[in-house]
């Protein structure tokens, strides 16, 4: 039998693991039923069905959580760790053997897909598995949070990017109106991403694809998620058969000449003492890109299919390790099958 103090401890818990999921009537709050009255007058939306769903909704703290840090749990005291550069925390997570070997299996898997996209879109399928792995694990882990619950708490409690969440729950409903989704049973990020390349409600009428022609659009299936992330890609400019990147060298070990970024870019002949450490068939202006290491700094130029990739994500570091990603699957994937998917 349970102590009493053994009793309490469990019962807190428990109240510390549910918080987060606790129903709350936002049909209350007047914005809310502003939001409401638009999307009836606006979107033809039955009041009923959305007062129904308002008045059920889960409050979401730990995506609250995020942008406002008062109601994060207390950090635990820091880990004594060996000292590492931001580059090598990064590349530990992101670019484990694992997510490789893992790729690699995705890649062969959906082979005919992903030939299908790179015929029509023009981007090689590397990248498109790489994002996919990056984004979910392969679909293992496309998100445990129930989007309408997510987005109405974000879009509705006190946070500095209500505006911004609330446009997502309107392309949120309106997307699984489109679809015949009960909006209820959709799971994604904390923030509302949703499916394999964890899109925002707002990306789907622009970007997603019906690549399988079943009549849905559905970032949860592997051929849809093929086929919108090779779209998303080209619609922003991807060219084909273009370099991503390639590393240089330069004097020293720190790099502190021109600002890096993809927010920059330069000729090459103005990057004195600079210089691929490979071939680069590229005359186009280059992005400096710096990956902070331990010890140095590593340098890279970042073409435009790098900054083509930044578009899905607005950081360095994310679009190379899809590209570092890529060629290390790509190239396992050749010793594994014999050969190259393309």
């Amino acid at each position: 039998m349970l102590s009493r103090k053994k009793f309490k401890l469990l019962f807190l818990l428990f109240f510390i693991c549910t918080s987060g999921l606790l129903a709350k009537d936002y049909t209350k709050k007047r914005e809310v039923r502003l939001f409401i009255d638009q999307m009836v007058k606006q979107h033809k939306f039955n009041r009923s069905e959305l007062n129904a769903l308002f008045r059920h909704a889960k409050f979401q703290k730990k995506a609250l959580a995020i942008y406002v840090p008062s109601l994060r749990p207390k950090a635990r005291p820091p880990r004594v760790r060996k000292k590492q550069g931001s580059w090598d925390r990064y590349e530990n997570i992101l670019l484990k053997e694992s997510k490789v070997t893992k790729g690699v299996s995705y890649m062969h898997k959906h082979r005919n897909t992903l030939l299908k996209a790179y015929q029509k879109y023009g981007v090689q399928p590397e990248y498109i598995i790489a994002i996919i792995g990056i984004e979910s694990h392969y679909g293992v882990n496309r998100g445990k949070f129930p989007v309408f619950d997510t987005l109405t708490t974000l879009a509705f409690e006190k946070n500095r990017r209500k505006r911004f969440y609330k446009s997502e729950l309107k392309e949120f409903l309106l997307m699984t109106r489109r679809e015949k989704v009960n909006p209820k049973n959709v799971m994604g990020s904390y923030a509302g991403a949703i499916g394999l390349g964890q899109f925002m409600p707002s990306n789907y009428k622009t970007f997603v694809v019906d690549f399988n022609k079943d009549g849905k659009k559905q970032m949860n299936h592997p051929s849809d998620a093929i086929g919108s992330i090779a779209y998303y890609l080209k619609r922003h400019k991807w060219r084909k058969r273009e370099p991503v990147a390639t590393r240089v060298a330069y004097p020293g070990t720190r790099y502190r000449g021109k600002k890096t970024g993809y927010k920059h870019k330069y000729n090459r002949a103005s990057l004195k003492g600079i210089a691929p450490k490979n071939k680069f068939n590229y005359r186009d202006k280059v992005h400096l890109i710096k990956l902070k290491r331990t010890s140095y700094d590593e340098l890279w130029y970042g073409t435009k299919n790098f900054y083509t990739i930044t578009r899905y994500n607005h950081s360095n570091y994310y679009a190379m390790a899809v590209y570092q990603l890529a060629q290390r699957i790509k190239s396992k994937y050749k010793k594994t099958y014999g050969k190259s998917l393309i």
